[in-house]
């Protein structure tokens, strides 16, 4: 891989979110799984671009000003005039689990790549060293924004950047279109390189009966390097023609599980960056 490719880009939505606390109270937040995925390898000095579609709102710049202040680059940060970010409702259950209720209509994240500058977000994939995405990130755009966004990965990856993918399934961002979804999921995965899906989320989608499972299901695409996150059982990587259940090494009981798998997804990434 050149070395002039060092850009992390990170491809998807921020929300405004409203937490519930317990005190019946909200406090406002932002977040979405591929901008926490983007603060975390952030954090680990590592140069990311976070790429999305915002409104021209004082939300809006707040998202922006919090991206670098964390330390991502916001060049492809774009800001639609009119338009407003998507806005998510949290509530927690005793397991700390969120519960999430979205409104996102006609948030310009989903547009992102009709746009009409949207092909600086195409050259910043040509030249980009890993392209990061999950299947949220899929679920909001529309036919023609697929199109565009997996004809540039395959162009990106024919070019040297890596692409990594996190499925995230979430049967509500598809309207419960399984068909589409799978659809959609397939194309995808003829373009990736490394995957790193949840378990329970392949289950759910494909009906994989266990995670060795998902592992062939993904190889059979061609991915060369899996690493499924797993809860509280063992995590399983399958690279190099090798396959290692790596234990968790301490369990606990959670006071609110989000963003866990987007911090794996930040760790790992970082950890492989480290071994070239």
């Amino acid at each position: 891989m050149s070395e002039q490719r060092t850009r992390i880009l990170s491809i998807g939505e921020v929300l405004i979110e409203m937490t519930r606390g317990t005190d019946g109270r909200f406090r406002q937040t932002c977040a979405g799984d591929t901008f926490n995925t983007a603060v975390y390898l952030a954090r680990r000095g590592l140069p990311v671009s976070f790429a999305t579609a915002l409104g021209d709102d004082p939300y809006s710049s707040q998202i922006a000003t919090l991206a670098a202040t964390e330390g991502i680059d916001t060049e492809f940060i774009f800001h639609v005039a009119g338009r407003l970010p998507g806005l998510c409702l949290l509530e927690t259950n005793p397991a700390g689990e969120r519960i999430p209720y979205f409104w996102r209509q006609g948030s310009p994240a989903g547009q992102l790549f009709e746009l009409p500058n949207w092909g600086r977000i195409a050259e910043a994939m040509l030249t980009a060293r890993i392209i990061y995405f999950s299947g949220i990130t899929l679920s909001i755009y529309s036919n023609t924004g697929l199109g565009r966004f997996l004809a540039v990965l395959e162009a990106a990856r024919e070019a040297g950047a890596k692409v990594v993918f996190d499925g995230n399934y979430r049967p509500r961002d598809w309207n419960g279109d399984l068909q589409r979804t799978r659809k959609v999921f397939v194309e995808t995965l003829k373009r990736v390189d490394i995957a790193l899906p949840t378990y329970n989320d392949e289950a759910l989608l494909w009906g994989d009966p266990s995670p060795d499972a998902t592992i062939e299901r993904l190889q059979a695409f061609g991915i060369s390097e899996i690493a499924i996150k797993n809860g509280a059982n063992s995590a399983l990587v399958a690279a190099g023609g090798k396959r290692e259940a790596i234990p968790v090494p301490d369990v606990v009981v959670p006071v609110d599980v989000t963003a866990a798998g987007d911090s794996f997804n930040a760790g790992y990434m970082a950890a492989r960056l480290a071994d070239e």
